[in-house]
């Protein structure tokens, strides 16, 4: 349900502007865009997955804003990143949170990409503003309920007894961590939500750890009954790792039910494909939206 951070590249022949911006209630975001300043299509959203942010989507907005010829927008979701906290996390609250983005922004149409909870984000938004979305990109999530992975609960239940230790070096709450997550990469991404406390100098989460932890079941919910009759019938791609288990054949039926023209694209890779195949999922996006 998140995204690893992307290892940094540089990316040659791309000169595209980046500001990062947030007023309180509204979604932090960074832009790039292409070097003359002139987008030749629609601007892309890009959204983070549980316990990511916008920095995470740095390389590969980049290399879209580049290859693609057009502004790609980066957002923090509420409470996440640098946006604000509420009490409220669920997918029909940060579906509205973008859809205010979108206006806010006086954007006509957007491409949405999403990865993970943000993939479901970026569905519920297609679902219930289709006439805002050109092209809709969700990666390693599908459109159904299932069962979130018990992972989950445990890494917050590991970065809330790093916060009860009040320690003061990142290699103290690396070690806390190694008693819920065995994997170091993983175990990383966690920590890049530390932040240190201006009040006693000890190292703090900036996602809202209570509010995250009484929120995972809605993380593993979709808003939307295919009874509901609501379909996006718009140019969509979902992107799926050949090692992962979120997009199985069997969820095939419900994406077409809500996303009647939906392709399927494999990527060789795990549940972070964006970050684990970076070129591999660059080509897709861009053969996809090439042809839209």
């Amino acid at each position: 349900m998140f995204s690893l951070r992307a290892v940094t590249r540089c990316v040659p022949g791309l000169r595209a502007f980046s500001t990062a911006r947030m007023l309180q209630s509204e979604l932090a975001y960074q832009v790039f865009g292409p070097e003359n300043g002139q987008a030749v299509r629609d601007p892309i959203l890009i959204l983070h997955g549980l316990f990511g942010s916008k920095q995470n989507n740095r390389s590969i907005g980049k290399a879209l804003a580049r290859d693609l010829k057009c502004q790609i927008f980066a957002l923090d979701l509420r409470n996440h990143g640098q946006s604000f906290h509420a009490p409220e996390h669920n997918y029909g609250a940060m579906a509205e949170d973008v859809q205010e983005f979108i206006q806010q922004q006086k954007l006509d149409k957007c491409v949405l990409i999403g990865h993970s909870m943000g993939a479901k984000a970026a569905m519920a938004v297609a679902l219930r503003a289709p006439e805002r979305v050109s092209a809709l990109i969700p990666v390693d999530n599908a459109p159904v309920n299932a069962s979130l992975k018990s992972d989950f609960p445990k890494y917050v239940r590991g970065m809330q007894k790093i916060e009860a230790e009040k320690v003061s070096k990142q290699s103290d709450a690396n070690k806390i961590l190694e008693d819920y997550e065995e994997s170091l990469p993983i175990r990383q991404f966690l920590l890049t939500n530390l932040i240190r406390s201006e009040e006693d100098n000890t190292l703090k989460f900036r996602v809202p750890l209570s509010i995250i932890g009484g929120s995972l079941d809605h993380m593993a919910d979709f808003p939307f009954k295919e009874s509901d009759n609501l379909q996006y019938n718009g140019p969509t791609l979902f992107v799926r790792g050949t090692r992962s288990k979120y997009v199985s054949d069997d969820t095939v039926p419900a994406i077409k039910k809500f996303f009647p023209n939906a392709q399927i694209a494999d990527v060789e890779a795990g549940h972070w494909l964006i970050s684990e195949n970076p070129e591999a999922f660059r080509q897709a996006v861009v053969k996809f939206l090439g042809s839209t």
